[in-house]
């Protein structure tokens, strides 16, 4: 028996095709790709059992299974669908675009004066292979990384965060949280992203930079202990070996958002 096929049934399977490919991604990048095809092939025998061979028994059990799989899921999958949820709103900076072009001048001088001392900072430790970790608020809040450290709240200096990082300190191995133009704190725990695409030569430091900027929009700067080199990760990219320059521009950029 034939069915009425029309553009509402193109676009649910369009969107149901994205969803799958999505979630085939974020499966890939938490080495849970086995566990996904597990998943989908268990669904098609599903489907194929209750609704196309209609059997009854195996189809009830079946269906038990997956009343009851779907709480497992949550457990088992909850990073990743905290991973989901946060992309998804993610998109909504309408308003934050627009304080950004009809709000005034003096938030982005601010901001320029805040970074300025983050930049000589970096370079200045870069120059000397001082490894350091520095994670900027942006609009997802950062108060429960903060707590994993020791609060400082102290406002944004080049010799404090040098000496924060210092190879002596006992706060120089974590992660420096910076949020409303202040150190918020310091030696920090951070989330390490499990990405296999993040090159073997780069280390925990660089790991940890991209797991918080997967988690939320938070801005990470990290100052390689071996070479010296600067990098920042945003929304789970990598930007390497920047100049002072680059780096200033990009933390410009990103912050008056």
């Amino acid at each position: 028996m034939f069915f009425e096929f029309g553009i509402k049934d193109i676009i649910d399977i369009v969107l149901v095709a994205l969803m799958l490919y999505y979630l085939y991604r974020v499966m890939k990048e938490s080495r849970s790709l086995n566990v996904f095809v597990g998943i989908m092939v268990f669904v098609v025998i599903w489907l194929i059992v209750s609704q196309v061979l209609e059997m009854r028994l195996l189809g009830s059990i079946m269906d038990k299974l997956v009343s009851v799989g779907v709480i497992g899921l949550i457990v088992l999958f909850q990073e990743e669908i905290r991973h989901f949820l946060y992309n998804l709103g993610a998109h909504q900076r309408v308003k934050s675009m627009l304080m950004f072009f009809l709000g005034d001048r003096k938030k982005e001088n601010v901001d320029r004066e805040a970074i300025l001392p983050i930049v000589m900072a970096c370079m200045s430790m870069g120059r000397g292979k001082v490894g350091a970790l520095i994670v900027m608020e942006r609009g997802v809040s950062l108060q429960d990384i903060s707590e994993t450290g020791d609060i400082i709240d102290a406002r944004i200096d080049q010799r404090l965060i040098e000496n924060i990082f210092f190879k002596n300190s006992p706060l120089h191995d974590g992660a420096m949280v910076i949020a409303k133009k202040r150190i918020k704190a310091a030696g920090c725990i951070l989330p390490v992203s499990h990405n296999q695409n993040i090159p073997k030569e780069l280390g925990l430091r660089h790991r940890a930079a991209m797991g918080i900027s997967q988690d939320s929009d938070a801005v990470a700067i990290v100052v390689s202990e071996e070479t010296g080199r600067i990098s920042v990760a945003i929304k789970g990219e990598f930007q390497l070996r920047l100049t002072a320059e680059q780096l200033e521009s990009i933390l410009t950029a990103e912050m008056a958002q």
